[in-house]
């Protein structure tokens, strides 16, 4: 995918930290696995420029993204995603539209006959690529049992310098545009708690996600947490999505058993007692970082040992202090 139609052409400013090798996965300066499947709109858009009569389509682009994320329940670095751009000659699109739009988004996911008493809500976003941009979450119930809001979708209304870009007036083009996360859709539909199950090879889970009906655990294995504190360069280091990535690559095929990453707090040196400094012989400028990991495959229990070494691979790939404090398996 060119770098130009995943961002430039979408409005990202040359410096937008999107851009950063922390969060987008570059092949070259102009070449990048697409963290969107907007990425292909701007080569739509440059389609319709001959047409010249009345215009009225729905535009689908599914597909598979690759981006930097957070490491939880509800996240992954590769999601399944679909655009619907909605693209109109000679009429008008606008609120009214865009909210019934979402209204269906809802209803197809979530179907009224089925979950009567579904409840949704949009809320202000801003997006490089929209205007008046809103956040389409949906009310669920998270694993411990209590209500949360849950993003499903974010879109708005197609920027006029978008269209401009691929040579389309304003004037008479408008559109929609709606971003879906696939994954997210589907654990919402079938009622999963984690999203790590739309890829496991256990026999019973996959047959399950042959159809829409909801979903029975399997088994319900305990998960394991594991404390880590880490020697990290600077403050900005202490990113969730970029620790999150660096487990996982640290884990390789054992990435499925971290079910979440969460940095607990980042102190710098010059706040830490005298005592902690010296011992992990921090040096001006470096932080101590306090992250909890985790660990719960979905076919098996983890041993303390097994978690142990788990535990000891991430912590020798994110720490960044001249000393070890591994724990014996």
């Amino acid at each position: 995918m060119a770098t130009a139609d995943n961002y430039d052409r979408l409005g990202y400013s040359p410096d937008d930290v999107t851009r950063d090798s922390r969060y987008s996965r570059h092949v070259s300066p102009t070449v990048m696995l697409r963290s969107h499947t907007s990425a292909g709109v701007p080569a739509l858009l440059d389609t319709l420029r001959s047409e010249l009569g009345h215009y009225d389509r729905l535009h689908v682009l599914p597909g598979l993204v690759y981006r930097r994320d957070a490491v939880d329940r509800t996240h992954v670095g590769a999601p399944h995603q679909v655009d619907l751009w909605r693209l109109k000659a000679r009429g008008l699109l606008g609120p009214a539209e865009l909210h019934a739009m979402m209204a269906a988004v809802v209803e197809a996911v979530l179907p009224a006959a089925q979950y009567p008493d579904v409840q949704w809500r949009a809320t202000p976003a801003e997006h490089t690529y929209t205007a008046m941009g809103q956040q389409l979450d949906v009310l669920v119930t998270g694993p411990d049992g209590g209500r949360e809001w849950l993003e499903l979708a974010e879109c708005g209304l197609v920027a006029a310098r978008v269209l401009r870009g691929s040579g389309l007036d304003p004037r008479r083009w408008a559109g929609l545009a709606l971003g879906l996360g696939l994954d997210r859709a589907l654990m919402l539909r079938k009622g999963i708690q984690d999203i790590r199950l739309l890829r496991s090879e256990h026999p019973e889970v996959q047959a399950q996600l042959q159809d829409l009906r909801p979903y029975r655990p399997v088994s319900a294995m305990p998960e394991i947490r594991r404390d880590l504190s880490l020697v990290l360069g600077a403050a900005e280091d202490a990113d969730g999505e970029l620790l999150g990535d660096l487990a996982r690559t640290a884990l390789g095929a054992d990435a499925d058993l971290l079910a979440s990453l969460e940095v607990l707090a980042v102190t710098p040196a010059a706040e830490l007692p005298r005592a902690a400094v010296e011992r992990l012989r921090l040096a001006p400028g470096q932080v101590n970082v306090l992250i909890r990991l985790v660990l719960q495959p979905l076919d098996r229990t983890l041993t303390d040992a097994e978690a142990n070494r788990l535990r000891n691979r991430v912590y020798v790939a994110l720490h960044r202090g001249p000393v070890l404090e591994l724990i014996a398996g």
